[in-house]
């Protein structure tokens, strides 16, 4: 995901200015992916979020674009069918189905068994136009993290995922919201995490005593006191990225478990985890082809940045206000 600043063109005729329109001519995207970008809180109008396709624009109005390339595949359903259902699918076939899971909802149930979770919803979905529809779970997201999701129809593919999860050969790409700024801006967490008897995970330097768990890391933007860092897994362990981002000292805001005091943000009142996988690549159990997905960064991701990025807007401007100030000042003394 990137952002687009654009400037209305006096060019644009009347009868096309209406915000979907102008988005349509100047991305030079299809009328559905401009709906899209709109509809999802995407779009802004001189710092004004817009989500009114046919909100009327004017030349040399500013719009702000939180550019999301459309899904590689669609679902293959109804629209009937997908009204029943909240979770979004970027892809369906024979052998598999990639959906978008929300946050606060479990992947699978645990020993409480619990009724509502993310792989009976995408069953349910499935059986409304297939009875006989299985999925099975091949990797799973925390309960608070959102993003790109697998799920196999069939034994036979549950276990070519499977494998391919073992052999590191997927490849996932997480944004992450962290307390502070990495340093060094980029590099690679490498631990063994064991578990203690509350379920939480720490880092070992004993292979014997836990899992090996690699997390690379890339920071993408920073502000005052939190940014924006890129994640990618080689190893996908139970709350790794969390683990070794918290004992960085710089959690993921929000996470109520790890280093908890300082994962507190202003701008992050979400009973969620600042944490969404957002790409996945892997390999076509059956044909090979290689499949890869986006999931759009959630409202909570874009609300944060603009409210951060406002903030240092405004700290910039009383800081040059008051040197200019202090310019003035030492001028009248010396002229005095």
């Amino acid at each position: 995901m990137s952002h687009k600043s654009l400037t209305v063109p006096t060019s644009i005729p009347f009868p096309a200015r209406s915000l979907g329109s102008v988005l349509q001519n100047l991305l030079g995207i299809p009328a559905s992916h401009s709906q899209w970008l709109i509809e999802n809180g995407c779009v802004g109008i001189n710092q004004r979020i817009c989500r009114r396709v046919r909100e009327r624009v004017e030349p040399g109005d500013v719009l702000d674009i939180d550019w999301v390339p459309m899904p590689v595949a669609s679902p293959r359903v109804s629209k009937r069918q997908a009204n029943r259902s909240a979770i979004e699918f970027l892809y369906d076939d024979a052998d598999l189905c990639v959906v978008v899971k929300p946050a606060g909802l479990l992947t699978v149930p645990t020993q409480y068994g619990e009724a509502r979770t993310l792989i009976s919803s995408v069953e349910r979905r499935l059986k409304s136009s297939d009875p006989k529809a299985k999925v099975y779970c091949v990797h799973r997201l925390d309960r608070d993290v959102s993003g790109v999701l697998v799920f196999a129809k069939s034994l036979q593919a549950a276990e070519a995922i499977r494998d391919q999860f073992a052999a590191r050969k997927p490849e996932r790409k997480y944004i992450a919201l962290i307390a502070g700024a990495m340093e060094p801006p980029s590099g690679t967490i490498t631990s063994y995490l064991a578990t203690d008897a509350d379920l939480n995970r720490f880092s070992v330097q004993d292979p014997a005593q836990g899992e090996l768990a690699i997390t690379h890391y890339v920071t993408k933007v920073v502000w005052n006191d939190a940014s924006l860092v890129e994640v990618r897994l080689e190893t996908g362990r139970r709350n790794q990225i969390r683990v070794h981002l918290a004992e960085a000292n710089h959690p993921i805001l929000g996470d109520p478990r790890y280093r908890k005091e300082t994962a507190m943000h202003n701008a992050w009142p979400h009973r969620r985890i600042a944490l969404h996988a957002e790409t996945l690549s892997l390999m076509h159990p059956t044909s090979g082809e290689v499949l890869s997905f986006q999931a759009p960064w959630p409202q909570e991701f874009r609300d944060f940045q603009r409210a951060v990025s406002r903030e240092k807007g405004r700290q910039s401007t009383h800081q040059e206000d008051s040197k200019r100030t202090d310019g003035r000042r030492n001028k009248r003394s010396k002229d005095e």
